[in-house]
């Protein structure tokens, strides 16, 4: 019963308003005694700007290099703050949660200033650095919650056979960590993705992303060129996020084969 329920929630809430939304992109507006027709005109007014490609790219780009570092700062975290034991752990844990509650614009603004004086305001990099602030916490708390998922006695006969610290990560603790993983790589990507103040204050105009572009799209009356600039918008993290996966299951395949020639 629960499993139905499930893909009814799916249906209802993630599958019929993307299918409602791509079929408004490609009709014309529905109005009361206006006939339905078949257009394409949504996507030829959105792909007509040149700078949606290039901001689907940039948006491609820091979303991913977000993930990475989320990825490569959080497992560590993650690992010591579930299987190790020091003073004001709690306090550090806490202290790492609070960028959810600061408020985004005062984040933005002090943030400015840093970048400005390190030299990275209005390039991708500076993007990508201030987009930490949001997604680190979530990555640090998923990931915790998978390696809280690990015994420690798992973790010590690793140490006993003598397997070194990449050996036991790659063989004991990543096949475990993958759900987490991927709940963290998603969260990253989506938030990432979606960052408005931080990407205009900190870009300064000069580094578009989909953001940057979506919202003057918003002052359009036109609901067909809204629905597929909104389908367009989704791909992104959807593309991240299929990339992500194709690049853990080529990792996986080469390492289980390493595994099998030494076997």
């Amino acid at each position: 019963m629960k499993k139905y329920l499930f893909y009814i929630s799916c249906l209802i809430f993630f599958i019929f308003p993307v299918l409602l939304m791509l079929f408004k992109s490609v009709t014309t507006p529905w109005r009361s005694g206006v006939t339905l027709n078949w257009t394409l005109r949504g996507w030829e007014v959105v792909f007509q700007d040149s700078r949606v490609i290039e901001s689907m790219w940039m948006t491609l780009l820091i979303a991913l290099a977000v993930a990475l570092i989320n990825l490569l700062a959080g497992v560590p975290i993650a690992k010591a703050l579930s299987h190790r034991s020091f003073p004001l752990k709690n306090t550090l844990e806490a202290i790492l949660m609070l960028p959810l509650f600061l408020p985004i614009m005062a984040a933005a603004i002090g943030l400015h200033i840093t970048m400005i004086r390190l030299g990275l305001a209005n390039t991708w990099l500076g993007v990508t650095i201030v987009h930490l602030v949001p997604t680190i916490p979530y990555s640090i708390k998923v990931l915790k919650a998978g390696y809280d998922r690990i015994p420690q006695d798992m973790l010590n006969q690793g140490r006993m056979l003598k397997a070194g610290a990449w050996h036991a990560f790659r063989t004991i603790e990543l096949p475990m960590l993958i759900p987490s993983i991927r709940s963290s790589i998603f969260l990253a990507v989506t938030i990432s993705a979606g960052q408005y103040v931080l990407t205009a204050i900190i870009g300064g105009g000069s580094v578009l992303t989909m953001p940057i572009i979506y919202y003057p799209f918003l002052q359009s009356a036109d609901d067909t060129v809204m629905a597929a600039f909104s389908i367009a918008f989704v791909l992104i993290p959807a593309a991240a996020i299929l990339i992500a996966e194709a690049a853990a299951s080529l990792l996986a395949g080469r390492f289980f084969m390493k595994r099998r020639s030494v076997l």
